[in-house]
């Protein structure tokens, strides 16, 4: 079994990912703490982008937990209903709005404990929001950090919390504060799932994955995508 990451060359995956991208932003879009919290919620199992095309216009009338529940549970579940289990999502979501109203005079609280009462929130939602909305250099394990944890041989664990904690262990503490986002990136557009583009990792050398994959025709562009394959045309078609 290929060793861990050690402390030195943490230092070092960091600080090229820092290089890369010195002030990494989440790629949901939302306009104040409670906003964010509910795109949180609503990402579970589905994309950033899929989110952001239903939020979009969502978030232009409802910005606040008192504006949610005067939107009402069946008009939510229509603005969302081309996200994945939107239904379970509509209902929490209002939910966790009352709940807000009820116990935190409609503010998102600023504690990890707190969130995770809520209707819908767990531990990687509820540090999603410390990290974006507070600042906080917290670190949510999602399937992109869980899979590059793992294999770069990181922070390796067999379930999400174990790599929290491995990944608390090892990243400096100087790059905690973004550490979450340029981990999900780089499993977002280069140590991706089905074949990682190691010829575009900058961290290639570190990584303990083995064995590396080689360039395929063509290198990756800018967001580590490989450029689709022309159609052939037959002879038959070109006659």
């Amino acid at each position: 079994m290929p060793r861990r990451i050690s402390r030195q060359e943490a230092e070092e995956f960091f600080r090229r990912l820092q290089e890369r991208d010195p002030a990494p932003r989440s790629e949901l879009q939302y306009k104040n703490p409670y906003t964010l919290l509910v795109a949180v919620v609503l990402s579970a199992q589905a994309t950033d982008k899929g989110v952001n095309r239903a939020t979009g216009p969502l978030f232009e009338i409802v910005d606040t937990p008192e504006k949610m529940i005067s939107l009402g549970e069946d008009r939510l579940r229509e603005a969302i209903k081309t996200i994945g289990l939107f239904r379970t999502k509509a209902k929490n979501v209002i939910a966790l709005s009352q709940a807000l109203l009820d116990r935190y005079d409609g503010q998102v609280p600023r504690d990890r404990d707190a969130l995770q009462e809520l209707p819908g929130v767990g531990r990687k939602t509820a540090n999603v929001v410390l990290n974006v909305a507070f600042g906080e250099p917290t670190l949510a394990v999602d399937t992109h950090i869980f899979r590059v944890s793992n294999r770069t041989n990181l922070a390796p664990g067999k379930n999400p919390r174990e790599v929290e904690d491995g990944l608390e262990r090892i990243v400096p503490d100087a790059y905690k504060l973004h550490a979450h986002h340029w981990l999900i990136l780089h499993g977002r557009y280069v140590c991706v799932a089905r074949k990682p583009l190691c010829p575009k990792c900058i961290v290639a050398d570190i990584c303990r994955f083995q064995p590396k994959t080689a360039p395929v025709g063509a290198e990756p562009d800018a967001e580590g995508k490989l450029p689709a394959k022309k159609a052939r045309t037959s002879r038959r078609g070109a006659r």
